[in-house]
């Protein structure tokens, strides 16, 4: 298997109140009709969120490629928001709503700009290897010895691990199972050695993530809800943005991209190239998909 870059998530809980643009008439056909065009524009990318790599770096060619600059910049979620309302960053594009990063938008609600889903397939989830001889969530605590008696998670702080301990755990009697959290790194290492050893291990996980698609993985059904309903993946920008890159923003709030397209891409990115400079192998990613890539800012 291709190196594992997925570092440090941090996914925190909670409900949202988006802000609308306002006052957006047509933008301009370059970056230099843009009022700021002449600044780089400042990507957050979450550490360790996949999804929002893949994302990131794909709008930073699309935008290059307009005669756009663009910086990407990794950090945790809490710093991310607290930069976006300072205006230090422009946008970041893997907020998810309405539960997992609402209580950001609840505290800095006021100094972000919603522009609304990419992507509604997001969900977070307990997996196991496809074989396992279980399906639900309400058969796991009986058959705990089959999988070592734990369940993989990342790191502690995020909050993918806090529904699992606060809900799930509790709400299918999972107390007897060792929950294990360190970091994502480690978890996908555990949830590969497991698969090639023919093991059966249970992990936490959410969708859209390339694993699902590198590895011979299911979901477990969660039939009572504890892990949330499905969530939207948000573009969220500064309140200067709008008015700094117009075109830019009314590209980014017409932006859909579903699962089947993004694993494509994070397939190349990710389980195809070993390595973490993805300039080329989004270039040609982009010219696979030259049609649909072109739309973006059409």
């Amino acid at each position: 298997m291709t190196k594992r870059n997925a570092l440090t998530a941090g996914i925190g809980l909670v409900g949202v109140a988006a802000l609308a643009l306002t006052g957006c008439a047509g933008g301009g056909d370059s970056a230099s009709d843009d009022a700021a065009g002449d600044r780089p524009i400042t990507i957050a990318v979450f550490n360790g969120w996949d999804e929002g790599i893949a994302a990131s770096e794909l709008w930073k060619h699309v935008l290059e490629e307009q005669g756009y600059e663009v910086e990407l910049e990794y950090a945790d979620p809490a710093a991310v928001y607290t930069g976006l309302a300072r205006g230090d960053y422009d946008l970041t594009l893997d907020t998810w709503l309405p539960l997992t990063h609402a209580q950001y938008l609840d505290t800095y609600g006021d100094d972000l700009v919603d522009l609304g889903a990419w992507n509604d397939e997001a969900k977070l989830t307990i997996a196991v290897n496809e074989d396992a001889p279980i399906d639900s969530l309400t058969e796991l605590a009986e058959n705990a010895d089959l999988f070592g008696n734990r369940l993989v998670g990342i790191e502690a702080g995020a909050g993918l691990t806090q529904v699992t301990e606060e809900a799930v755990i509790p709400g299918y009697g999972l107390e007897g199972l060792d929950f294990v959290t360190s970091s994502t790194p480690a978890m996908l290492t555990a949830l590969e050695s497991a698969i090639d050893a023919g093991d059966d291990i249970a992990v936490t996980l959410w969708r859209p993530h390339w694993a699902y698609n590198a590895f011979p993985i299911k979901d477990l059904e969660d039939p009572d809800g504890l892990l949330g309903d499905a969530e939207g993946i948000h573009t969220v920008t500064s309140t200067a943005f709008a008015e700094d890159f117009l075109e830019v923003s009314e590209w980014l709030a017409n932006f859909r991209m579903d699962n089947e397209m993004l694993y494509s891409l994070e397939d190349v990115m990710f389980n195809e190239y070993d390595g973490d400079d993805y300039e080329t192998v989004v270039a040609d990613w982009v010219a696979q998909n030259q049609e649909w890539a072109d739309a973006l800012t059409s």
